[in-house]
């Protein structure tokens, strides 16, 4: 059956009076503060990586962001003290020490010179690895109270030849020391990594008294600890002493980074002195 469809009755359009619109100014000042607040939440959003949501509150880096910020604010820092290492050149400024002729007769070395030329190596290679180094004359003036890390004193044996046994180094502390753990390793430390560099004999029965009474113990600080080493001799050694002094004086820089590192050695006991 058909049905007649229901009338739709239209209803008068009714039109609203326009309202007035609000000055330029109002729209600007109103829009002000959220145009404000998006770039800030923006900002932050974009700031706010997975990385720092982890490291940072959202309190931080808001704190962060609002804190005012100088381009030329530097952070200033105290440096570390560098540790100090004395070496003394045996005879330097004083006498030549041992000396060595030729056929002829003529001077053709002396020990002061090959002490000082290994003794700068020593400074050179110390100086690399970032300590203060103090390069000391015989009687250097500075040894009065001196104070530091370590002291070794370089010296070398005799140019004439004494037997075919007459070969290798020597090392000694002072009879006078007041810390007998800390002399032994320095001593120690000297012994093992000199004869690993250079692979020449330790003659610990030939160590004399004058070595162990040198005389730069009595005048440097109690509290620094001390050694003398003679590398070798100028007769049977005089080609490595001479030739390689780069290896002399690596031996004795690797003997002095020992001590300073605690670095494992096995302990040396005084030996007993000739006259």
């Amino acid at each position: 059956m058909e049905t007649t469809p229901p009338t739709l009755e239209t209803k008068p359009e009714v039109k609203s009076k326009p309202k007035p619109a609000a000055p330029r100014r109002q729209v600007v000042n109103a829009f002000s503060p959220t145009l404000g607040v998006a770039i800030l939440l923006a900002t932050l959003f974009t700031a706010w990586t997975p990385n720092s949501f982890f490291a940072d509150s959202l309190q931080e880096k808001l704190s962060l962001m609002l804190t005012p910020q100088s381009p030329t604010e530097e952070i200033i820092t105290t440096p570390q003290p560098q540790l100090r290492i004395g070496i003394v050149a045996g005879h330097t400024g004083n006498d030549s020490g041992a000396v060595c002729t030729n056929e002829d007769g003529e001077v053709d070395l002396t020990e002061a010179d090959v002490n000082l030329k290994i003794a700068e190596l020593v400074k050179k290679n110390l100086e690399s690895q970032g300590f203060q180094v103090d390069l000391l004359n015989e009687f250097d003036t500075r040894l009065n109270g001196y104070r530091a890390v370590a002291l070794v004193s370089i010296h070398n044996d005799s140019c004439e030849y004494i037997n075919d046994e007459a070969t290798g180094f020597k090392v000694a502390s002072s009879l006078d020391t007041r810390d007998i753990n800390r002399a032994q390793r320095l001593t120690a430390c000297l012994v093992d990594r000199y004869q690993r560099a250079t692979q020449l004999p330790y003659h610990a029965g030939s160590i004399t008294r004058d070595m162990r009474d040198y005389h730069a113990f009595s005048e440097i600080a109690p509290d620094t600890v001390t050694a003398i080493i003679e590398t070798g001799f100028l007769n049977l050694d005089r080609d490595i002493l001479t030739g390689q002094p780069e290896l002399v004086a690596n031996g004795v820089t690797q003997g002095i980074l020992c001590f300073i590192n605690n670095e494992s050695v096995m302990p040396t006991p005084f030996p007993t002195t000739t006259p």
